[in-house]
């Protein structure tokens, strides 16, 4: 049976995708703007469930306007509380999945929110070109409200 070598290339482009997530990562933790908007591509593919009660959560498309949601997330929630766990980060080829637990407090209504989520990168040419964002929106929205 014939030894088939592997695939150099398509191991190099996960390698790429895996060390820009964790880029992202560690951008996103550091809250540092000018990186995560060096890390997006020009136009990306933004997808989070709109919600008309949430004001950080809006269309995208952009590397600036995705940049600016984590921004526009700090100024609506109290930081000392938001937090994120990665449990899973999986890479196949350009994209990558991360799947966790997020929660928060609602600066303006002080209420909290709390859940899983999934995250949905693709990385080309070393820039984030899709950001799909799973969460649950629900928890939010309720945290968001003042009834």
């Amino acid at each position: 049976m014939p030894v088939k070598s592997p695939d150099i290339t398509a191991s190099s482009v996960a390698d790429t995708t895996r060390h820009v997530v964790q880029e992202f990562l560690t951008a996103r933790m550091a809250g540092d703007v000018e990186r995560l908007v060096a890390l997006f591509a020009d136009d990306v593919d933004w997808l989070l469930a709109e919600n008309p009660a949430v004001p950080w959560i809006r269309p995208r498309s952009t590397g600036a306007e995705c940049a600016a949601q984590f921004t526009e997330l700090a100024e609506h929630t109290v930081t000392e509380d938001a937090r994120a766990s990665v449990d899973t980060f999986l890479v196949d080829g350009t994209d990558a999945v991360l799947m966790g637990h997020l929660s928060g407090t609602v600066r303006a209504t002080g209420k909290s929110f709390e859940g899983p989520f999934a995250l949905r990168l693709t990385v080309e040419e070393g820039r984030i070109t899709r950001h799909h964002l799973y969460e649950n929106s629900a928890s939010i929205a309720e945290a968001c409200t003042t009834s």
